[in-house]
Protein backbone atom coordinates (compact mmCIF):
# COMPACT_ATOMS: atom_id res chain seq x y z
CA UNK A 1 0.00 0.00 0.00
CA UNK A 2 1.19 3.36 -0.77
CA UNK A 3 1.53 6.14 1.85
CA UNK A 4 0.73 9.69 1.06
CA UNK A 5 3.61 12.03 2.71
CA UNK A 6 0.96 14.27 3.39
CA UNK A 7 -0.13 12.02 6.44
CA UNK A 8 3.22 12.62 7.38
CA UNK A 9 3.37 14.32 10.66
CA UNK A 10 6.97 15.37 12.76
CA UNK A 11 6.37 15.09 16.54
CA UNK A 12 8.98 17.32 17.75
CA UNK A 13 10.38 14.54 20.21
CA UNK A 14 12.38 13.73 17.26
CA UNK A 15 14.31 16.86 17.33
CA UNK A 16 14.03 17.51 21.02
CA UNK A 17 17.68 19.00 20.62
CA UNK A 18 16.40 22.30 18.33
CA UNK A 19 14.25 25.18 19.73
CA UNK A 20 10.44 24.99 18.65
CA UNK A 21 11.47 28.12 16.27
CA UNK A 22 14.20 25.69 14.65
CA UNK A 23 12.11 22.65 14.35
CA UNK A 24 9.05 24.15 12.45
CA UNK A 25 11.59 25.81 9.87
CA UNK A 26 13.23 22.54 9.12
CA UNK A 27 9.95 20.76 9.06
CA UNK A 28 8.68 23.76 6.57
CA UNK A 29 11.49 23.52 4.47
CA UNK A 30 11.40 19.84 4.04
CA UNK A 31 8.09 20.18 2.74
CA UNK A 32 6.34 18.42 6.51
CA UNK A 33 2.49 19.82 6.35
CA UNK A 34 2.16 18.88 10.07
CA UNK A 35 3.95 19.13 13.21
CA UNK A 36 3.06 17.35 16.68
CA UNK A 37 4.48 19.85 19.51
CA UNK A 38 5.39 18.72 23.28
CA UNK A 39 4.29 21.40 26.21
CA UNK A 40 8.10 21.15 27.53
CA UNK A 41 8.81 23.13 24.53
CA UNK A 42 6.24 25.52 24.04
CA UNK A 43 6.03 29.35 24.91
CA UNK A 44 5.63 32.66 24.10
CA UNK A 45 4.10 32.62 20.74
CA UNK A 46 4.08 29.18 20.01
CA UNK A 47 1.02 29.31 17.89
CA UNK A 48 1.81 32.11 15.84
CA UNK A 49 5.11 30.42 15.07
CA UNK A 50 3.31 27.04 14.06
CA UNK A 51 1.12 28.91 11.54
CA UNK A 52 3.84 31.17 10.26
CA UNK A 53 5.58 28.22 9.08
CA UNK A 54 2.41 26.64 7.21
CA UNK A 55 1.89 23.82 9.68
CA UNK A 56 -1.20 22.19 11.15
CA UNK A 57 -0.74 20.49 14.35
CA UNK A 58 -1.89 16.89 14.63
CA UNK A 59 -2.09 16.37 18.53
CA UNK A 60 -0.22 17.80 21.84
CA UNK A 61 1.62 15.83 24.19
CA UNK A 62 1.00 15.29 26.81
CA UNK A 63 -1.77 15.55 29.11
CA UNK A 64 -2.29 12.43 31.75
CA UNK A 65 -0.06 11.59 34.86
CA UNK A 66 -2.98 11.52 37.08
CA UNK A 67 -2.01 8.95 40.06
CA UNK A 68 -0.57 10.72 42.72
CA UNK A 69 -0.46 9.80 46.35
CA UNK A 70 -2.06 12.71 47.49
CA UNK A 71 -5.44 14.58 47.07
CA UNK A 72 -4.09 18.16 46.89
CA UNK A 73 -1.28 16.52 44.14
CA UNK A 74 -4.16 14.99 42.12
CA UNK A 75 -6.01 18.42 42.12
CA UNK A 76 -2.63 20.29 41.04
CA UNK A 77 -2.57 16.89 38.01
CA UNK A 78 -6.26 17.89 37.10
CA UNK A 79 -4.97 22.11 36.76
CA UNK A 80 -1.85 21.31 34.84
CA UNK A 81 -4.36 18.76 32.53
CA UNK A 82 -6.85 21.47 32.14
CA UNK A 83 -4.26 23.80 30.96
CA UNK A 84 -3.37 20.98 28.69
CA UNK A 85 -6.01 20.85 26.70
CA UNK A 86 -6.43 24.98 26.62
CA UNK A 87 -3.07 24.83 25.25
CA UNK A 88 -4.52 22.68 22.80
CA UNK A 89 -6.78 24.77 21.39
CA UNK A 90 -4.66 27.73 20.82
CA UNK A 91 -2.83 25.73 18.94
CA UNK A 92 -5.39 24.69 16.54
CA UNK A 93 -5.75 20.87 17.35
CA UNK A 94 -8.50 18.65 18.44
CA UNK A 95 -6.07 16.35 20.12
CA UNK A 96 -4.13 16.05 23.55
CA UNK A 97 -2.93 12.87 24.00
CA UNK A 98 -2.62 11.56 27.47
CA UNK A 99 0.56 9.46 29.10
CA UNK A 100 -2.03 7.89 32.40
CA UNK A 101 0.71 7.78 34.99
CA UNK A 102 2.60 5.27 37.06
CA UNK A 103 1.34 4.09 40.62
CA UNK A 104 3.10 6.49 42.88
CA UNK A 105 2.65 3.77 45.48
CA UNK A 106 3.09 0.25 43.59
CA UNK A 107 -0.84 0.12 43.95
CA UNK A 108 -1.57 -0.72 40.25
CA UNK A 109 -5.43 -0.50 40.56
CA UNK A 110 -5.38 2.25 42.71
CA UNK A 111 -3.55 4.12 40.69
CA UNK A 112 -6.00 2.78 37.18
CA UNK A 113 -9.01 3.92 39.00
CA UNK A 114 -7.36 7.55 39.66
CA UNK A 115 -6.66 7.71 35.62
CA UNK A 116 -10.55 6.74 35.58
CA UNK A 117 -11.55 9.72 37.75
CA UNK A 118 -8.63 12.45 35.90
CA UNK A 119 -10.47 11.59 32.61
CA UNK A 120 -14.00 11.69 33.97
CA UNK A 121 -12.97 15.04 36.11
CA UNK A 122 -10.86 16.18 32.39
CA UNK A 123 -13.52 15.90 30.15
CA UNK A 124 -16.22 18.30 30.62
CA UNK A 125 -13.24 21.35 30.37
CA UNK A 126 -12.14 19.61 27.33
CA UNK A 127 -15.25 19.05 25.64
CA UNK A 128 -15.90 22.78 26.39
CA UNK A 129 -12.81 23.93 24.10
CA UNK A 130 -13.69 20.65 21.64
CA UNK A 131 -10.48 19.00 22.27
CA UNK A 132 -10.48 14.70 22.29
CA UNK A 133 -8.51 13.01 25.06
CA UNK A 134 -6.19 10.43 23.12
CA UNK A 135 -5.27 7.24 25.34
CA UNK A 136 -2.16 6.27 24.42
CA UNK A 137 -0.67 2.84 26.42
CA UNK A 138 2.84 2.20 26.54
CA UNK A 139 5.02 -0.50 26.20
CA UNK A 140 4.81 -2.34 29.86
CA UNK A 141 8.59 -1.77 30.50
CA UNK A 142 6.99 1.52 31.30
CA UNK A 143 4.71 0.77 33.74
CA UNK A 144 6.76 1.71 36.68
CA UNK A 145 7.74 4.95 35.49
CA UNK A 146 5.04 6.25 32.82
CA UNK A 147 2.04 4.59 32.72
CA UNK A 148 -0.49 2.00 34.44
CA UNK A 149 -1.93 1.33 31.11
CA UNK A 150 0.39 -1.12 29.19
CA UNK A 151 -2.33 -2.27 26.49
CA UNK A 152 -4.56 -1.24 23.47
CA UNK A 153 -7.15 -3.72 25.38
CA UNK A 154 -6.69 -1.36 28.83
CA UNK A 155 -7.47 1.91 26.89
CA UNK A 156 -10.41 0.92 25.22
CA UNK A 157 -11.54 -0.05 28.55
CA UNK A 158 -10.91 3.13 29.90
CA UNK A 159 -11.97 4.87 26.33
CA UNK A 160 -15.38 2.93 26.07
CA UNK A 161 -16.65 4.35 29.75
CA UNK A 162 -16.92 7.90 27.57
CA UNK A 163 -18.70 9.20 24.51
CA UNK A 164 -16.30 8.73 21.43
CA UNK A 165 -16.63 12.06 20.51
CA UNK A 166 -14.56 12.95 23.71
CA UNK A 167 -12.29 10.00 24.43
CA UNK A 168 -10.62 7.83 21.97
CA UNK A 169 -7.07 6.17 22.01
CA UNK A 170 -3.77 7.55 20.30
CA UNK A 171 -1.35 3.48 18.75
CA UNK A 172 1.84 3.70 19.05
CA UNK A 173 3.56 1.50 16.59
CA UNK A 174 6.70 1.56 19.52
CA UNK A 175 4.53 0.50 21.93
CA UNK A 176 1.87 -1.92 20.65
CA UNK A 177 3.49 -4.09 18.10
CA UNK A 178 4.42 -7.14 20.47
CA UNK A 179 0.87 -7.53 21.47
CA UNK A 180 -0.96 -10.69 20.76
CA UNK A 181 -3.97 -9.44 20.98
CA UNK A 182 -2.90 -6.57 18.88
CA UNK A 183 -5.53 -7.67 15.84
CA UNK A 184 -8.57 -7.82 17.67
CA UNK A 185 -7.87 -4.91 19.56
CA UNK A 186 -7.67 -2.37 16.70
CA UNK A 187 -10.63 -3.90 15.13
CA UNK A 188 -12.54 -3.42 18.60
CA UNK A 189 -11.40 0.70 18.65
CA UNK A 190 -12.98 1.60 15.37
CA UNK A 191 -14.15 5.18 15.49
CA UNK A 192 -11.78 5.61 18.68
CA UNK A 193 -8.45 6.36 17.37
CA UNK A 194 -7.16 9.38 17.50
CA UNK A 195 -3.88 8.93 16.30
CA UNK A 196 -1.21 6.78 15.14
CA UNK A 197 2.78 7.04 15.72
CA UNK A 198 5.71 5.37 14.37
CA UNK A 199 9.33 4.60 14.93
CA UNK A 200 10.80 1.39 15.51
CA UNK A 201 12.13 -1.22 17.93
CA UNK A 202 16.15 -1.47 17.77
CA UNK A 203 17.28 -4.90 18.72
CA UNK A 204 19.28 -4.86 21.18
CA UNK A 205 17.42 -2.46 22.27
CA UNK A 206 20.12 0.43 23.90
CA UNK A 207 17.36 2.42 26.11
CA UNK A 208 13.36 1.80 26.24
CA UNK A 209 12.67 5.01 26.09
CA UNK A 210 15.12 7.03 24.67
CA UNK A 211 16.25 3.89 22.29
CA UNK A 212 14.08 4.02 19.59
CA UNK A 213 14.68 3.64 15.82
CA UNK A 214 14.44 5.66 12.46
CA UNK A 215 11.67 3.37 11.22
CA UNK A 216 12.97 0.46 9.15
CA UNK A 217 16.15 -0.08 11.08
CA UNK A 218 14.22 -2.14 13.48
CA UNK A 219 11.92 -5.47 13.97
CA UNK A 220 8.64 -3.69 13.53
CA UNK A 221 5.94 -4.41 11.06
CA UNK A 222 5.03 -1.41 10.51
CA UNK A 223 3.21 -1.17 7.02
CA UNK A 224 1.02 -4.68 9.02
CA UNK A 225 0.16 -2.46 11.95
CA UNK A 226 -0.56 0.78 9.30
CA UNK A 227 -3.04 -1.63 7.78
CA UNK A 228 -4.74 -2.98 10.71
CA UNK A 229 -4.73 0.82 11.55
CA UNK A 230 -6.74 2.04 9.06
CA UNK A 231 -8.98 -0.83 8.26
CA UNK A 232 -10.60 0.47 11.42
CA UNK A 233 -11.12 3.61 9.99
CA UNK A 234 -8.10 6.11 10.56
CA UNK A 235 -6.92 8.20 7.94
CA UNK A 236 -5.31 11.29 9.11
CA UNK A 237 -1.72 12.10 10.19
CA UNK A 238 0.75 9.85 11.20
CA UNK A 239 3.28 11.58 13.27
CA UNK A 240 7.29 10.26 13.54
CA UNK A 241 7.69 10.31 17.08
CA UNK A 242 11.70 8.74 17.10
CA UNK A 243 12.91 9.05 20.74
CA UNK A 244 16.80 8.75 20.12
CA UNK A 245 19.52 11.34 21.39
CA UNK A 246 22.31 9.90 18.61
CA UNK A 247 19.37 11.94 16.46
CA UNK A 248 20.88 15.37 17.43
CA UNK A 249 24.12 14.15 15.93
CA UNK A 250 22.33 14.50 12.42
CA UNK A 251 22.76 17.89 10.58
CA UNK A 252 19.12 18.78 10.64
CA UNK A 253 17.98 18.60 7.05
CA UNK A 254 19.58 15.06 7.03
CA UNK A 255 17.68 14.36 10.05
CA UNK A 256 14.77 15.57 7.70
CA UNK A 257 15.28 14.08 4.76
CA UNK A 258 15.82 11.01 6.40
CA UNK A 259 12.34 10.70 8.13
CA UNK A 260 10.53 11.70 4.44
CA UNK A 261 12.22 8.96 2.60
CA UNK A 262 11.69 6.05 5.54
CA UNK A 263 8.37 7.41 6.14
CA UNK A 264 7.23 6.87 2.64
CA UNK A 265 9.12 3.78 2.46
CA UNK A 266 8.70 1.45 5.71
CA UNK A 267 5.43 2.91 6.75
Amino acid sequence: MSLDPARLSFNEITADHLSLQAAVEACAASGIGWFGPWRHKLGPGAAERINAAGLRVSSLCRGGFFPATGAATRAERIKDNRLAVEQATELGTDVLVLVCGPAPDGDLEAARRQVLEGIETLLPHAAEHGVQLGIEPLHPMMIAERSVVVTLAQALDLAERFDPAGVGVVIDAYHVWWDPGLEAQTERAVGRILGYHVSDWLSPTPDVLAGRGMMGDGVIDLPRIRALVEAAGYDGPIEVEVINPALAELPTAELMSTVRERFERCC
